[in-house]
């Protein structure tokens, strides 16, 4: 990883769910807390949404759910946080494996399918942290810019 994308809480999310509510567990279900989050504070605040960056926040958030289904054991938890300029996603998962980036072709030469993910995550977030939960797995946190 490099030095942007540190292994390290980042703050503690408020969360998105009230109580009661189950934790988004597929990437629609994501998208769509993450979209509510942002439309609330646009509303809250009287500021027009940047549908780009807005674009952005709904990529990570699908590619970090996408990929603690696949590579993670499935999500044990998500968070989202919308706070000042940006949106902050926390995704959690079993596994206590770090994300990497896998080359695009293997050894042969032959291009392999999907491995974009991570890349993306890395590319669009401003910051990302990965931490160890206490009864194992990690927690993913991006925090992704919306101006």
């Amino acid at each position: 990883m490099s030095e942007d994308h540190l292994t390290e809480p980042l703050v503690p999310l408020r969360g998105d769910r009230p109580a009661g509510r189950p934790c988004p567990s597929r990437p629609a279900e994501v998208r769509e807390a993450v979209l509510r989050a942002v439309a609330e504070r646009c509303l809250a605040t009287r500021t027009p949404c940047d549908t780009e960056a807005l674009a952005d926040a709904l990529l990570v958030a699908s590619e970090l759910t996408t990929n603690a289904i696949l590579h993670g054991g499935g999500v044990t938890g998500f968070e989202v946080d919308v706070d000042g300029p940006g949106v902050l996603l926390s995704v959690s998962d079993r596994s206590d494996a770090l994300p990497v980036a896998v080359p695009a072709v293997d050894g042969e030469g032959r291009r392999r399918p999907g491995g974009h993910g991570w890349p993306i995550v890395c590319r669009l977030a401003r910051d990302v942290r990965v931490s160890d939960l206490p009864t194992g797995g990690k927690r993913i946190t991006a925090l992704v810019s919306l101006v």
